[in-house]
Protein backbone atom coordinates (compact mmCIF):
# COMPACT_ATOMS: atom_id res chain seq x y z
CA UNK A 1 0.00 0.00 0.00
CA UNK A 2 2.81 2.43 0.90
CA UNK A 3 4.63 1.63 -2.35
CA UNK A 4 1.50 2.35 -4.32
CA UNK A 5 1.00 5.72 -2.56
CA UNK A 6 4.68 6.58 -3.08
CA UNK A 7 4.40 5.70 -6.79
CA UNK A 8 1.31 7.90 -7.13
CA UNK A 9 3.04 10.76 -5.30
CA UNK A 10 6.13 10.52 -7.54
CA UNK A 11 4.00 10.37 -10.69
CA UNK A 12 1.91 13.35 -9.57
CA UNK A 13 5.02 15.39 -8.73
CA UNK A 14 6.48 14.56 -12.14
CA UNK A 15 3.34 15.74 -13.89
CA UNK A 16 3.26 18.93 -11.86
CA UNK A 17 6.88 19.74 -12.64
CA UNK A 18 6.55 18.96 -16.34
CA UNK A 19 3.69 21.47 -16.58
CA UNK A 20 5.91 24.34 -15.45
CA UNK A 21 7.00 26.77 -18.12
CA UNK A 22 10.66 27.49 -18.56
CA UNK A 23 12.01 30.84 -17.43
CA UNK A 24 12.60 33.26 -20.29
CA UNK A 25 16.16 34.64 -20.31
CA UNK A 26 16.20 38.39 -20.95
CA UNK A 27 18.63 41.25 -20.40
CA UNK A 28 17.62 44.11 -18.12
CA UNK A 29 17.59 47.61 -19.62
CA UNK A 30 20.02 50.22 -18.21
CA UNK A 31 17.43 51.95 -15.98
CA UNK A 32 15.51 48.79 -15.02
CA UNK A 33 16.16 49.28 -11.30
CA UNK A 34 14.18 52.56 -11.21
CA UNK A 35 11.10 52.93 -9.02
CA UNK A 36 9.18 53.87 -12.16
CA UNK A 37 9.92 50.49 -13.78
CA UNK A 38 8.95 48.69 -10.58
CA UNK A 39 5.61 50.52 -10.73
CA UNK A 40 5.10 49.44 -14.34
CA UNK A 41 6.09 45.83 -13.57
CA UNK A 42 3.47 45.34 -10.86
CA UNK A 43 0.74 46.68 -13.15
CA UNK A 44 1.44 44.40 -16.14
CA UNK A 45 -1.38 42.02 -17.12
CA UNK A 46 -1.23 38.27 -16.53
CA UNK A 47 -2.32 37.66 -20.12
CA UNK A 48 -2.36 39.44 -23.47
CA UNK A 49 -5.28 37.95 -25.36
CA UNK A 50 -4.71 34.18 -25.15
CA UNK A 51 -1.02 34.58 -24.28
CA UNK A 52 -0.16 33.84 -20.65
CA UNK A 53 2.61 35.72 -18.88
CA UNK A 54 5.87 33.76 -18.47
CA UNK A 55 8.56 33.97 -15.80
CA UNK A 56 11.58 36.07 -16.76
CA UNK A 57 15.00 36.31 -15.14
CA UNK A 58 15.77 40.01 -15.54
CA UNK A 59 14.47 43.00 -13.61
CA UNK A 60 11.63 45.04 -15.17
CA UNK A 61 11.04 42.55 -17.98
CA UNK A 62 8.03 40.48 -19.01
CA UNK A 63 7.15 37.91 -21.65
CA UNK A 64 3.87 36.45 -22.83
CA UNK A 65 3.26 33.29 -24.83
CA UNK A 66 6.25 31.52 -26.28
CA UNK A 67 8.09 34.88 -26.30
CA UNK A 68 5.48 36.20 -28.74
CA UNK A 69 5.60 39.42 -26.72
CA UNK A 70 8.66 40.59 -24.77
CA UNK A 71 8.80 43.81 -22.72
CA UNK A 72 11.67 45.69 -21.15
CA UNK A 73 11.38 48.81 -19.00
CA UNK A 74 14.36 51.05 -18.36
CA UNK A 75 15.55 52.46 -21.67
CA UNK A 76 16.84 56.02 -21.94
CA UNK A 77 14.18 58.30 -23.41
CA UNK A 78 13.91 58.04 -27.17
CA UNK A 79 15.30 60.87 -29.28
CA UNK A 80 13.05 62.45 -31.92
CA UNK A 81 12.53 60.14 -34.88
CA UNK A 82 10.84 60.03 -38.25
CA UNK A 83 9.37 56.59 -37.50
CA UNK A 84 5.60 56.32 -37.16
CA UNK A 85 4.26 57.35 -33.77
CA UNK A 86 0.80 56.40 -32.52
CA UNK A 87 -1.09 57.35 -29.37
CA UNK A 88 -2.84 54.45 -27.66
CA UNK A 89 -4.51 54.78 -24.27
CA UNK A 90 -2.85 58.17 -23.74
CA UNK A 91 0.65 56.77 -24.36
CA UNK A 92 2.75 57.60 -27.44
CA UNK A 93 4.42 54.58 -29.06
CA UNK A 94 7.09 54.65 -31.81
CA UNK A 95 6.54 51.78 -34.26
CA UNK A 96 9.46 50.04 -35.95
CA UNK A 97 8.62 47.37 -38.55
CA UNK A 98 12.23 46.85 -39.69
CA UNK A 99 12.25 43.19 -38.55
CA UNK A 100 8.73 42.37 -39.79
CA UNK A 101 6.85 40.20 -38.88
CA UNK A 102 8.48 41.05 -35.56
CA UNK A 103 7.43 44.58 -34.58
CA UNK A 104 9.18 46.79 -32.06
CA UNK A 105 7.20 49.43 -30.18
CA UNK A 106 8.80 51.87 -27.77
CA UNK A 107 7.25 54.57 -25.63
CA UNK A 108 7.99 58.12 -26.67
CA UNK A 109 8.06 61.01 -24.21
CA UNK A 110 8.21 58.73 -21.16
CA UNK A 111 10.99 58.49 -18.58
CA UNK A 112 12.29 55.84 -18.53
CA UNK A 113 11.14 54.33 -21.82
CA UNK A 114 9.59 50.90 -22.35
CA UNK A 115 10.25 48.71 -25.38
CA UNK A 116 8.03 45.86 -26.53
CA UNK A 117 8.81 43.28 -29.21
CA UNK A 118 5.76 41.62 -30.77
CA UNK A 119 5.45 38.63 -33.10
CA UNK A 120 2.67 40.00 -35.30
CA UNK A 121 1.96 36.53 -36.68
CA UNK A 122 0.68 35.63 -33.18
CA UNK A 123 -0.89 38.89 -31.89
CA UNK A 124 -1.23 42.41 -33.25
CA UNK A 125 1.03 45.17 -31.97
CA UNK A 126 -2.03 47.39 -31.58
CA UNK A 127 -3.72 44.89 -29.27
CA UNK A 128 -0.53 44.59 -27.22
CA UNK A 129 0.02 48.31 -26.66
CA UNK A 130 -3.68 48.76 -25.91
CA UNK A 131 -3.34 46.19 -23.12
CA UNK A 132 -0.04 47.64 -21.84
CA UNK A 133 -0.78 51.37 -22.01
CA UNK A 134 -2.48 51.51 -18.59
CA UNK A 135 0.62 50.09 -16.87
CA UNK A 136 3.00 52.27 -18.89
CA UNK A 137 0.95 55.43 -18.32
CA UNK A 138 2.40 55.62 -14.79
CA UNK A 139 5.77 56.69 -16.25
CA UNK A 140 6.69 60.38 -16.14
CA UNK A 141 5.58 62.25 -19.26
CA UNK A 142 8.42 64.29 -20.77
CA UNK A 143 7.16 64.91 -24.30
CA UNK A 144 4.79 63.81 -27.03
CA UNK A 145 4.84 62.87 -30.67
CA UNK A 146 4.06 65.61 -33.13
CA UNK A 147 2.56 65.59 -36.59
CA UNK A 148 5.49 65.56 -39.07
CA UNK A 149 3.85 68.43 -40.96
CA UNK A 150 3.93 70.56 -37.82
CA UNK A 151 7.44 69.66 -36.65
CA UNK A 152 10.12 72.33 -36.56
CA UNK A 153 13.16 71.24 -38.59
CA UNK A 154 16.40 70.92 -36.66
CA UNK A 155 19.21 72.95 -38.24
Amino acid sequence: MIRRLLAIAVATAGLALSGCAATVHLEAQPLANSEACAEVSVRLPDALGDLKRQWTDAQATAAWGDEAVVLGCGLEELAPTTLQCVRVGGVDWVVNDEDFPRQSLATYGRNPAVIVSVDTEVISGGDVVQALSAAVSTLEVTGACVDPDEATPVE
